[in-house]
Parts: C-alpha cells; sequence; structure tokens
C-alpha cells in the first residue's frame, strides 16, 4: 500500500539489540505508574493500562514489578512518584529531525541531560513548535512478515480503524490512529498472528534521506539521547537508501 519507510525498518531491526538493555524494564514501568495514575488500576476500565502492561509483559518485565507499579501509580502504596511528559525537539545532521519524549521526575535534570546529549553528538537543541509541525501521532505495529501474506494482515486488522499496511524488507508495519492502536494489536491476536512490537509514534511524511557519514553522526546522535534516563523513546523523519543500510552493516 504505502512506500517503504526505511527507518521504521532499521528501528525495528535495532530495537532486537536495545530490547536486551535492562534500562528499557525501567521505562516500561514509568508507563505503567503514568497509565495507573491517569485512569486507575483496574484494567478492564482503563485501556492505556492494559496497554502499558502488555507490552511490559511482551518485554519480559516480571508480573511482581508490574504489579508494584500498578499500586504505585494508583497511590496505593503510598509512595508514588509524579512524572511529567516533556517533549524535546532536535535538529540532526544533513536537515533530520528528531522528537525526544520525556518522562521525568526532574524538569530541569531532563532538560541538561538531552541538551548535554545533543550537543555532544554534533546536534542541535530546536525552538519549540520548529519541528514538531512535521509529525504525526500514530500507532505503529511491527510483525515479521515470515510466512505471512499482506492479505492476511489487512483482513486480521480491517474492522479495527487500520489506516495503512506498509511492507518493508523482512517485515510489516500497521499503522493506525493512536486510539485504535488496542483495537489492531487485539485484532492480530485473534487472527493468531504475533507482533514485535507495538508503539505510538511520532510519523513524518516528510522524510530526509541520510547519506552514510550522515547516518553514522545520526545514529550516535539517536543513541546518545535513547540511553538517558528520562527518554523514552525517540522518533525522527530520517530515511535511509538500501545502499547506505549496506554500506553500514558492512561496516559493523
Amino acid at each position: 500500500m504505502a512506500g517503504h519507510s526505511k527507518w521504521a525498518n532499521t528501528k525495528h531491526r535495532k530495537a532486537a539489540v536495545d530490547a536486551k538493555r535492562a534500562k528499557l524494564n525501567a521505562r516500561y514501568i514509568k508507563q505503567i505508574e503514568v497509565a495507573a495514575r491517569n485512569g486507575g488500576p483496574d484494567m478492564a476500565g482503563n485501556p492505556g493500562l492494559d496497554l502499558a502492561v502488555s507490552k511490559a509483559k511482551k518485554n519480559s518485565v516480571p508480573n511482581d514489578n508490574i504489579d508494584r507499579a500498578i499500586k504505585r501509580g494508583a497511590g496505593l502504596t503510598g509512595d508514588s512518584v509524579e512524572y511529567e511528559e516533556i517533549t524535546y525537539e532536535v535538529r540532526g545532521p544533513q536537515g533530520s529531525a528528531l522528537l525526544v519524549e520525556c518522562l521525568t521526575d526532574n524538569r530541569n535534570r531532563a532538560a541538561a541531560e538531552v541538551r548535554t546529549a545533543v550537543t555532544r553528538a554534533g546536534g542541535t537543541v530546536a525552538d519549540p513548535g520548529s519541528v514538531a509541525y512535521m509529525f504525526q501521532r500514530k500507532g505503529a505495529v511491527m510483525l515479521s512478515s515470515d510466512e505471512l501474506a499482506e492479505d492476511d494482515v489487512l483482513a486480521a486488522v480491517l474492522e479495527a480503524g487500520v489506516e495503512d499496511v506498509i511492507e518493508h524488507e523482512a517485515s510489516f508495519e500497521v499503522r493506525c490512529e493512536p486510539q485504535d492502536l488496542h483495537a489492531v494489536t487485539r485484532g492480530l491476536e485473534e487472527a493468531g498472528i504475533e507482533y514485535d512490537s507495538d508503539e505510538v509514534e511520532f510519523v513524518s511524511e516528510v522524510t530526509v534521506d541520510l547519506d552514510v557519514d550522515a547516518a553514522k553522526k545520526f545514529f550516535r546522535l539517536a543513541d546518545a539521547l535513547e540511553d538517558l534516563e528520562d527518554v523514552q523513546s525517540v522518533h525522527s523523519n530520517a530515511d535511509l537508501s538500501a545502499e547506505t543500510l549496506a554500506a553500514l552493516e558492512e561496516e559493523d
């Protein structure tokens, strides 16, 4: 249906490596705490919490940690932490743009760490609004295309509010409105189709092609941001051609 999004495909590959980081567990715990604080501890009546818990379990976060996070977020333990959601706008190499989502209990610390990481990696923190206008918030589900046809995916999610099914080199990306993400994942599960990840992301229809040198700088910048404790996710309009990806893989 839609064209290839090589940044999404690269990010999907990279996630297999990033998933090994213990730091990701803390990010899922934060998401659970915020969802429980906003909508209460009952997953049946709190779709946001249901989605956050499902994502945490899919990424092997221990059940005890999940239960404690729900209680802490809902204020049932007396030691709840107030997290603030902040988005930073960043300009990267060769005209690329990044949106950096943070969940933090210390706004000043988050701002200082993001600015330091961006500067050291050769990027620039942009003025509010100068980057964000290029992005739209969408739900995105990634799944392997092994032994799976696009028609199979479409049949599973057609009634769930899906907007697009994008075919990558070895995967499919199902795109929808954020409020339809839960219905999409449920449709896949009911059809017996396993998926690798489900996220609400900022997606840009205006992409920027990066050459090899710019791609190296870009990944240094993205990695520096993703390593920060308060950073939940990094979104970008960067695009990499098959030739650029091949050149990067040869150097790894």
